[in-house]
C-alpha cells in the first residue's frame, strides 16, 4: 500500500523483495560497505549537540582561567579539603591548572558528555523515525551498532582530549611550564608530570567506558534520547551515593564508581597502582557486559521507528 510504513525485522532486512545474489543477498551487496565510519563521523559532527559539547570542553578551561583572575584571595578554603589544596596549586603552573580542570570535570561534567554521545546515538534515530530507514539500506544491525558505538567513543575521547589540551595550553601560557605539584606527591619535573597526567587521562577514559556502556544500552532500549542520557547519569550518581554508605562494607567494591577516583594514586610518590588496576578491570567488565546486552537486545527486537 502507498501509505504503509517500513518495518525492519530482527534479521536487518525489510519486508520488500529484491533479486537475490550469492547467498540470497542482492547482487553486489557488501555488508562491510554499508554505513562507513567516516560518513557517520561527519554526520554526527554536523549535529548541534556535538558542536556544543565539544565547544564547551574548549570553553570550560578558559572560564576557569578567567575566574582565577577575579580571585579576591580572601577565602581561606576552610573545610574544602582536597579540593581546596588542588585549587590553591592550580595557578602555580600549566600542569597544575590542567590537573585542576580535570578534577572539577571528572565527577560530573565528563560523565554527562560521555552519556550524551553514547546515549543519544541510537535513541535519537529512533525518535526521528530514521532508524528503520538506516536498516532498510540494508545496514546489518550489528554493523550499525558497532559503527555508532565507535563514533560515540571517538567523540567522547575527543572531548576529553580537548578539555585537557585546552587547559594545558591556556594554563602554560598564563602560568608557565613548571613542575607538577600535589598534596600526595613530591614535586614532579614537567616531563614526568606530563606523563602522569596522560596516565590520569587514560584511566579516566577507561572508567568512563562504564558510562558509555550503560548509556548505549539504554539508547537501544528506548526511543527517548533524553531518557537514555539522563538514565545513565542518574544511575552513575546513584552508584556514587551508595559508595559513600560504609554500612555496605565489601559490597561497595562491586559498584562501578568505587574506583572512579583511583587516578589520584597516579599522582602520589611512589605511584599507587593497585586500585587503578582494579578500577580498570572493573570498568572493562561492566562496559563489556552493557555492550553485550545492547547488541543482544538490538539484534532481536522489532524496529518500527
Amino acid at each position: 500500500m502507498a501509505g504503509s510504513s517500513v518495518a525492519s525485522s530482527p534479521g536487518g532486512g525489510t519486508s520488500g523483495t529484491a533479486a537475490p545474489g550469492a547467498g540470497g543477498a542482492a547482487a553486489g551487496y557488501r555488508p562491510s560497505a554499508t554505513l562507513p565510519f567516516g560518513a557517520e563521523f561527519r554526520r554526527q559532527a554536523s549535529r548541534r549537540r556535538t558542536q556544543l559539547a565539544l565547544g564547551f570542553m574548549v570553553l570550560l578551561p578558559l572560564i576557569i582561567l578567567v575566574a582565577f583572575q577575579f580571585d579576591a584571595g580572601d577565602d581561606d578554603g576552610g573545610g574544602r579539603g582536597e579540593f581546596s589544596s588542588l585549587a590553591d596549586l592550580a595557578t602555580s603552573g600549566g600542569l597544575n591548572f590542567t590537573l585542576f580542570s580535570i578534577l572539577v570535570s571528572a565527577s560530573f561534567l565528563l560523565v554527562v558528555v560521555v552519556a550524551l554521545f553514547c546515549g543519544d546515538t541510537v535513541a535519537s534515530e529512533a525518535s526521528w523515525g530514521s532508524l528503520r530507514y538506516l536498516l532498510a539500506v540494508p545496514v546489518p544491525r550489528a554493523r550499525l551498532l558497532a559503527v555508532k558505538l565507535v563514533v560515540a567513543l571517538a567523540y567522547s575521547g575527543l572531548a576529553l582530549l580537548l578539555l585537557a589540551g585546552t587547559a594545558l595550553l591556556a594554563g602554560t601560557l598564563r602560568y608557565g611550564w613548571k613542575p607538577l605539584s600535589s598534596q600526595v606527591s613530591a614535586e614532579l619535573a614537567p616531563a614526568d608530570g606530563l606523563l602522569r597526567l596522560l596516565g590520569v587521562l587514560g584511566y579516566l577514559a577507561v572508567v568512563l567506558l562504564v558510562v558509555a556502556g550503560l548509556a548505549f544500552l539504554l539508547s537501544v532500549t528506548t526511543d527517548a534520547a533524553l531518557g537514555a542520557v539522563g538514565g545513565a547519569v542518574l544511575l552513575w550518581i546513584l552508584s556514587s551515593i551508595l559508595d559513600q554508605i560504609t554500612a555496605l562494607g565489601g559490597l561497595r567494591n562491586l559498584l562501578p564508581t568505587h574506583y572512579s577516583s583511583a587516578w589520584l594514586g597516579l599522582l602520589s610518590t611512589p605511584m599507587q597502582t593497585d586500585d587503578v588496576v582494579k578500577g580498570a578491570f572493573s570498568a572493562v567488565v561492566y562496559a563489556t557486559l552493557f555492550w553485550g546486552l545492547a547488541f543482544w537486545r538490538f539484534t532481536r527486537k522489532d524496529v518500527t521507528s
